[in-house]
């Protein structure tokens, strides 16, 4: 991890993290690794999640559409759902690939609509007077509280922020 990543840079960096454990899941035939690399995703899912939520959105509300920022939580509520789900079950359970495969697939939407599409949330950041660098120092300090924490006591389930009923 770089030293000096502004905010982006920061949460582009978790996005090709991400990309590469999923292809690494795709590729892996037993189900032990599959399970280690399902783990290390929904870890690095909801710490990226938290952060965004927590620092990266906050800052930016009221500076760039807050539709936008308003879908980008529902996005990370969806994927919070499989995650949860994903960690309490195991490879051979019944969907287990399936339900890595649609969190890939949530995942690559909310990537795009960060990122790449015209308008998206990152070029409307870059646009306004939120200064980048001192956002990612403070979004560089707390992923790496929360990675500690992930090593040591482990992270909490994923909360969602804007599903009501979650309740399967």
């Amino acid at each position: 991890m770089a030293d000096k990543q502004n905010a982006i840079q920061l949460l582009t960096a978790d996005h090709r993290e991400v990309e590469a454990l999923f292809e690494q899941f795709e590729k892996a035939k037993d189900d032990s690794k599959k399970e280690r690399i399902a783990r290390q995703i929904c870890t690095e899912l909801k710490i990226h999640a938290m952060i965004e939520e927590e620092l990266f959105y906050p800052a930016f509300r009221g500076k760039i559409s807050d539709d936008d920022l308003d879908e980008a939580i529902v996005e990370h509520d969806g994927a919070k759902v499989l995650i949860n789900d994903i960690e309490a079950g195991s490879p051979e359970a019944e969907f287990y690939d399936a339900k890595v495969k649609v969190l890939q697939e949530q995942i690559e939407h909310h990537v795009k609509e960060e990122e790449r599409e015209s308008g998206n949330i990152f070029s409307q950041a870059r646009k306004t007077d939120v200064d980048l660098d001192a956002l990612g120092e403070q979004m560089r300090a707390r992923k790496q509280e929360l990675m500690r924490q992930a090593e040591s006591e482990g992270l909490p389930p994923a909360q969602p922020a804007a599903l009501t009923e979650v309740e399967a």
